[in-house]
Order: structure tokens, then C-alpha cells, then sequence
């Protein structure tokens, strides 16, 4: 182990454990990605010792842990010594299942970013991922790589570079054109094998949702979804934030023993990093074997979105936001919002509460359970400040929260807080508006 050379892991092959097999229907052979388990007549598992390159996944799925890992004494204290070198500690005070978890953790490295794409048009929510894994990535001291997967999309990998990845893993083939589960979770997993990375991270979207799901599921690791914010602890693990228990505590979440840790963010939760195309970087082409017959999904006609009027409003681009509550009293309040809102050049939102009201429709709606959003100026209007609608809204620039409840929550995330009736005080704000308007000739 000290002279110098690279000692590479010991894999063991999986062993059954005569008498505790419950025949329960086959899961192990179901998830060994190498056909190294075939079934006897009893239901149990015959490790084909020859193709088994010790993954440990049909140990992993075993309810009744029935199998285990077999190594050889040469192979147990090299596990040992490469576990204790990694925790501290001496050899002896290490168990071999232990040290073989250890010792497979060691083997990933580096930060990933999976970029999401609608033929070629990427979503927004992964460069702001590739600039929240640059920091991951130099708080680890590793390499911030990106997944780019599709068909002829290569000038994503560039634009990886310029937002701050040094590296592009880039599968590319007509049976990507189209986002399916499939072919994308088969294509990210491959990669994930070969070169191991130690963080995936992923944006919350309908996308991302699906492919981390299939993807954390397969290769039988942790995945906290919808997170806030993401760091690394002294320890050198991801801490994933998110809102729980319907947003009312923040709960952080570490994967200790399985690889890759995997995270979903919302977009515009973080911060777009700055885009610098003199940035270079390389690119690792791989391919995926499998067919287009072979994929049970089939696209047949995409159907563009025509929605018009409230429904087609983009809050999340938005950079001037004037939102209402349940102070707003009525439907008809929130045309008063929208005269300030197309006074700023503006969109109007809501929370909550004004959902619920039938006030306003669910695509306007900010917070945990709405929708995220990162404006330049935030106007609340008669919203209490709930830590839901918080955590849609409290990355705006400027947060203006008008209440006439002094004590509302709202004014402890504000930039600047009025204390008065909204009614009053948004009519107040639209005429000075218009009176500097026509003062300047605009």
C-alpha cells in the first residue's frame, strides 16, 4: 500500500448464504446489470462466479440478506487497509462489510450536472446548476463535469464550458431527440458506472424529476428532491436542503453510504453563474447500445403549448413581480396589482392563499408549492410571509412587502416593508409612478 503504486479496489464476487434465500421472485437477478445470476427450480439465486464483477447490487436488494460478499484474505486486508486509510483509523477496528462500503465510496469523484434540453434549447435551471456545482466542486477539490445527452446537440458541451465545466460527458444518437425515461436513464446510468462521479445533481422540473427518480433507482443510491440549497459538510458530504413537513421546517439530508449523492433544485433557486466563452474544456464521447425497436415509448406528434392570456404568463422569467394575498380581499384586487405591475412593466402573482380564494389561477402562484422565482423587484401585497410562499420568492433582489400587520413574517425577508392598508398605499405608489413618467417624457 506505500510503494507508490495504485491499488485498485478488490471486488469480491456476491455468494448465496445457504438457507436464508425466500425465493422473493427473483429481484437480485433483476438488478445485476451483468446476467451474472441465473434461478434454480427452488427460486434461488446461482452466482455465475465468472461474470460477476462485484457491484454488490443483488446484495444491496436482497430482503432477506441472503447474499454477501466473498473475498479472498489477500483481498480482505486490502479493503481494510484502504478503508482505514480513508477513515483514520487502524485496519483491525474496521468490519470487512464496512470497509468494503468505505473502500467503494473512494472510488467516485467529482461534481456532475446533468443539462436539460428541449431539442437543442436548454432549460435555464443547469447552468444555474453548473454554477452552484463549481463551488461544490472547489469546496471538494474535484472536477465539475457536465451530462450532455441528445441528438446533434454537441454545441451544449461548449456552452457547459463557458458557464464553468471543465468536462463534457456527451452521448449522442437519434433515439435521444426526444426526452423518454428510457433511453435517458440507461444513457446517464452507463455513464455514472464508468466514470463515478460523486455528486449528480439535476433540476426539479418535470424532467428532471422523472430521469433522477429512474436514475437514483437503479443505481440503488439516496435522492433528495425540490432542494434549497446545497453545501459540503467538513466530512466532505453533499448537505441537501429542502422545505419539509409542507414547508415548515428546513431538513438537511446526507447519502453517507451509497454513490452518487443525487439532489433535484428549482429552478431559480440559485443564482445564474457569468457566461464566459473563451472558457474551454474537453469533451468525452460515449454511446449507448441499445435500439430504437428496443424502446417500448414511442413519440408521435409534440404538441407546442397555445395557452394565451393568464395562463401563458412566465413568472419565473419575469423581472418585475407584484404579488397578491389573501389581503387583497377579492378578485377584483388584484386588478389594482395589475395596473402597478403594467406600470413597472411587470407581471402579476399571487400566493397561495389567493389560489385557494379562486382569486387567481394556479399558474401564478409563488411558493413551495407553486413556483420559484428570482425577479429583480418583488412587490407583496397583503401576503402574511408563510415560510412556503417564502421559499418560492426570497432570492428576489429587492423584496417591497406592503401589510398592515406590522408583525407579519413578510417584513423579516423585505428589503423595504410598508405598514399600511394596500389599498391605500398601492394607488398612492401607481399615481407617483405615473407622475415621474410624465415628468421624463416616457
Amino acid at each position: 500500500m506505500d510503494d507508490g503504486k495504485e491499488v485498485k479496489r478488490p471486488r469480491g464476487v456476491a455468494q448465496l448464504i445457504p438457507g436464508k434465500c425466500i425465493a422473493c421472485g427473483a429481484r437480485c437477478q433483476a438488478t445485476c446489470p451483468k446476467s451474472a445470476i441465473e434461478m434454480n427450480d427452488r427460486g434461488e439465486p446461482i452466482i455465475l462466479v465468472d461474470k460477476c464483477i462485484g457491484c454488490r447490487r443483488c446484495v444491496k436488494v436482497c430482503p432477506a440478506d441472503a447474499l454477501e460478499m466473498y473475498y479472498t484474505e489477500e483481498e480482505k486486508r486490502i479493503l481494510a487497509e484502504m478503508a482505514a486509510s480513508a477513515k483514520g483509523t487502524e485496519p483491525q477496528e474496521i468490519s470487512l462489510e464496512e470497509a468494503a462500503a468505505l473502500a467503494e465510496i473512494q472510488e467516485y469523484k467529482g461534481v456532475w450536472v446533468f443539462i436539460e434540453h428541449t431539442e437543442g434549447e436548454p432549460a435555464d435551471v443547469s447552468w444555474e446548476l453548473i454554477g452552484a456545482g463549481a463551488g461544490l466542486a472547489r469546496k471538494l477539490g474535484v472536477e465539475l463535469g457536465s451530462v450532455v445527452i441528445g441528438d446533434k446537440v454537441e454545441p451544449l458541451c461548449h456552452e457547459c464550458f463557458s458557464y464553468g465545466a471543465s468536462r463534457a460527458y456527451y452521448m449522442d444518437a437519434p433515439l435521444f431527440h426526444f426526452y423518454r425515461t428510457e433511453p435517458y436513464y440507461r444513457a446517464v446510468c452507463l455513464l455514472v458506472e464508468k466514470h463515478k462521479p460523486e455528486i449528480l445533481l439535476m433540476g426539479a422540473t418535470g424532467v428532471g424529476r422523472d430521469l433522477a427518480a429512474a436514475v437514483a433507482t437503479r443505481l440503488n443510491t439516496g435522492l433528495t428532491a425540490d432542494c434549497t440549497e446545497l453545501a459540503i459538510d467538513d466530512g466532505g458530504l453533499l448537505l441537501q436542503t429542502r422545505p419539509a413537513f409542507g414547508g415548515n421546517i428546513m431538513a438537511t439530508i446526507l447519502t453517507e453510504h451509497a454513490r452518487p449523492q443525487m439532489a433535484t433544485v428549482r429552478p431559480h433557486v440559485m443564482p445564474l453563474p457569468v457566461k464566459d466563452a473563451s472558457r474551454k474544456g474537453e469533451i468525452v464521447r460515449e454511446s449507448l447500445p441499445l435500439q430504437e425497436e428496443d424502446i417500448g415509448a414511442k413519440v408521435i406528434k409534440v404538441i407546442p403549448d397555445v395557452r394565451q392570456g393568464a395562463e401563458c404568463i412566465d413568472l419565473a422569467s419575469a423581472d418585475v413581480i407584484v404579488s397578491g394575498g389573501r389581503g387583497m380581499r377579492a378578485r377584483d384586487g388584484f386588478n389594482l396589482l395589475q395596473q402597478l405591475a403594467d406600470e413597472l412593466d411587470g407581471v402579476v402573482g399571487c400566493s397561495r392563499a389567493a389560489v385557494e380564494a379562486g382569486w387567481m389561477p394556479l399558474e401564478r402562484q409563488v411558493g413551495q408549492t407553486g413556483k420559484t422565482v428570482r425577479p429583480k423587484i418583488y412587490i407583496a401585497c397583503g401576503i402574511s410571509g408563510a415560510i412556503q410562499h417564502l421559499a418560492g420568492m426570497q432570492g428576489s433582489d429587492v423584496i417591497i412587502a406592503i401589510n398592515q400587520d406590522k408583525e407579519a413574517p413578510i417584513f423579516k425577508a423585505a428589503t423595504y416593508g410598508i405598514v399600511g392598508d394596500v389599498f391605500q398605499i398601492v394607488p398612492a405608489v401607481i399615481d407617483r409612478i405615473r407622475n415621474a413618467k410624465e415628468q421624463v417624457g416616457v
